[in-house]
């Protein structure tokens, strides 16, 4: 099922002291963006950003199925948006990296789809622009994880860091200083600081930036469930 996507924002915002404790991990000097605001527990006709991340998200059990086909628009749709707000921008000088996801690669539920959608986007850049855009899935998970939007028992940076290996040999091979880490939503900012703790122990020098599909909003509260 989907809706009427058009209005996904195409221009970042950045986490500021107003937004940044909604996402506790994050720290003062985390330099991280998103397009939209997703809202939790609600569907995917609540706003066009939930319309996105509910199909982009959507399993790969899903395959084959009549919905399946809205996951593909939408990892196009989110390369679109991204492209939109930062395509123009002189990017040779950045490596993209991609959060990975919560299943190993040999899992039947292995899900790349930011990669996939990071793909897209190098491909408007480089006919737009005339180059690629360094992507590459620098860390992959050693176990499989339940993906955070399953769980409410969550680890922490640390944690989920020592769960991740990295790739030292892509990293070597003509990686950029400045790293783009990439996910779909950002809530906690837990796999943002783990994707930093485990790339700076091969690139010490690196400096970060997150930019994300969305931002997870707290859930407004009306004024009548307070017992007065």
């Amino acid at each position: 099922m989907t809706s009427d996507n058009s209005l996904f924002p195409d221009r970042l915002t950045k986490i500021d002291a107003l937004t940044r404790g909604d996402h506790y991990y994050l720290r003062e000097e985390d330099a991280c963006f998103f397009l939209g605001e997703y809202t939790a527990r609600k569907g995917f006709s609540y706003s066009a950003t939930n319309n996105l991340i509910i199909n982009f998200k959507k399993p790969m059990d899903r395959r084959g199925t009549p919905q399946w086909k809205y996951k593909g628009k939408m990892i196009r749709a989110a390369a679109t948006a991204l492209f939109k707000a930062i395509g123009s921008s002189n990017l040779r000088d950045f490596t993209f990296v991609p959060v990975p996801p919560s299943k190993r690669r040999d899992d039947p539920m292995y899900d790349d789809r930011m990669q996939q959608m990071l793909d897209v986007f190098a491909d408007l850049v480089l006919d737009q622009h005339g180059y690629r855009p360094d992507i590459r899935p620098l860390i992959e998970q050693s176990t499989n994880t339940v993906a955070a939007h399953d769980t409410d028992v969550r680890p922490t940076p640390d944690d989920l860091a020592e769960l991740y290996i990295v790739n030292d040999e892509m990293i070597q091979d003509g990686c950029r200083a400045r790293i783009v880490i990439c996910d779909d939503v950002l809530t906690t900012g837990c796999h943002f600081r783990a994707m930093v703790t485990a790339i700076l122990r091969h690139l010490p020098d690196a400096e970060f930036r997150g930019v994300f599909l969305a931002r997870r909003v707290p859930e407004a509260i009306d004024i009548e469930d307070f017992d007065w």
